[in-house]
């Protein structure tokens, strides 16, 4: 996927102008939030099982090692072939070159935001396979040449007028804008491909070490088809993703769908464990998992090692104002909203990413409704001090907080500079009261307006009220 995120500020701003786009996120953001409300609602130790879901993801961390050396130890004791890729390159490298040592000529695919991360498909199809994604989302964004915009609903940027245009044009069908019908009609020609593909590749929302299992999680069921089905399975995913035990499992599936979309339980749990023995009918002949690293351990103990406690829900995005109105593509590359802020920047570097950090009104809703508890504004704030520090951000921008700073240390410097803006504003303000425009903030107030202050700051309103009080 090409990266983006260095334009972050143009595209945002075309987003917020396509009607479209504005439509699907007002409908998107009532399902998500209202849904995860009302299923948070259903567990009366919610925040127990936050607390103890994310002292269990760092404890992982913190013995990442041990835990991915004792998941590969009883995956290939069940006769999967386990991978470690250092790089993008290196993991797409050792892909292809699984499909070419097997003849493959057709691969499908289940949802994975890794493999996006890395441009799988492009590499495969550069090497003349065929690569057919059948999460239906991901299916529609594969037709129209479009990378996912949300990591849960890769497709919620689309009405189903544009997915009824694609269906037809791709399809050769009537055109039809009936839900229904047309999942019917990607199930039909979805059909063939499950059944005929060589190999199917799977994303892993964990990987068990106990048992060398590998765990996708999915409310369609095209895991299922995609790993059981082709002779081949080939699991991708960073190595993050490792757990230590089922019962860890048990513990963050509570989590997972309540926070991704609002379900009690997800429709399909697929757990995989090796290769199909002679006595099975269903399962893979070859199973090989590719351990992603990609800037994974220089997160490793450095101070944005709570971001690897992410198990990929989206309730961040789903919650933050800003994603829900400039949608996922603004972000400009695989993770959006307050995740990509963080994750962007640390896998691709800050100096490509350097609006993420900034895009947040750091209300604080994402940490809030975060499954693991991840401090995010902390941590974007956290790479707004490394760009303010590697003086990465726009000198005026660096000029004033630094002019910000000198005033805020300095308390009387700081009250006399209150008051003259005070009465400024009010004075801006006009008879309206309402302020439309601020010199130096017009990307502001050229879409809002403010009211206007009393003339007077808070301190002095303060004492006044104090005084007449104590008349009285």
């Amino acid at each position: 996927m090409q990266i983006q995120s260095m334009h972050f500020k143009q595209t945002a701003s075309q987003k917020l102008n396509d009607a479209v786009l504005q439509t699907a996120m007002k409908k998107a953001k009532g399902k998500f939030v209202d849904g995860r409300a009302a299923a948070v609602a259903e567990v009366d130790a919610w925040q127990d099982i936050r607390t103890y879901a994310a002292a269990m993801r760092d404890r992982v961390i913190a013995n990442l090692d041990a835990y991915l050396i004792e998941f590969e130890r009883n995956a290939i004791a069940r006769g999967a072939v386990v991978h470690w890729a250092e790089t993008a390159e290196e993991a797409n490298a050792i892909i292809v070159n699984i499909a070419k040592q097997n003849l493959v000529k057709t691969v499908t695919k289940s949802k994975s935001m890794v493999s996006e991360e890395i441009a799988l498909n492009d590499a495969l199809e550069a090497a003349n396979i065929e690569v057919v994604e059948t999460d239906l989302g991901e299916y529609i964004l594969q037709l129209a040449h479009e990378p996912p915009s949300h990591i849960v609903a890769p497709a919620v940027h689309k009405s189903k007028e544009q997915v009824a245009d694609l269906f037809a044009a791709a399809h050769g069908r009537p055109r039809s804008t009936d839900i229904t019908a047309l999942t019917r009609e990607a199930r039909e020609v979805l059909r063939d491909k499950f059944l005929n593909a060589d190999m199917g590749i799977s994303g892993a929302n964990f990987v068990i070490a106990e048992t060398g299992t590998t765990l996708t999680v999915t409310n369609e069921g095209n895991a299922d088809l995609v790993t059981t089905i082709p002779r081949i399975h080939c699991v991708v995913t960073g190595i993050e993703k490792v757990i230590g035990t089922l019962e860890d499992f048990a513990t963050l599936i509570r989590l997972l769908p309540r926070s991704a979309t609002g379900q009690s339980a997800a429709n399909y749990l697929t757990l995989t464990t090796g290769v199909k023995s002679a006595d099975e009918l269903d399962g893979p002949e070859q199973m090989h998992i590719v351990l992603i690293d990609a800037g994974r351990t220089k997160l490793v103990g450095s101070n944005m090692a709570e971001m690897l406690r992410c198990i990929r829900c989206g309730a961040c995005m789903n919650h933050c104002p800003v994603y829900q109105n400039v949608g996922g593509h603004a972000y400009g590359w695989v993770y959006p909203g307050p995740m990509g802020s963080v994750l962007t920047p640390a896998y691709i570097g800050i100096e490509k990413a350097g609006d993420l950090p900034n895009a947040a009104t750091f209300c604080g809703e994402c940490q809030v409704v975060c499954p693991v508890k991840i401090p995010l504004p902390d941590l974007m704030r956290k790479w707004r001090e490394r760009q303010f520090d590697g003086a990465l951000r726009p000198w005026h921008e660096r000029a004033s907080i630094k002019l910000w700073s000198a005033f805020a240390t300095r308390p009387r410097l700081y009250a006399l500079a209150a008051q003259v803006a005070a009465r400024t504003a009010a004075i801006l303000g006009g008879k309206q009261k309402r302020i439309t425009w601020l010199p130096g903030l017009d990307g502001w107030t050229d879409g809002r307006d403010m009211p206007a202050p009393a003339g007077k700051t808070f301190r002095e309103q303060y004492r006044e009220q104090h005084r007449d009080s104590a008349i009285k």
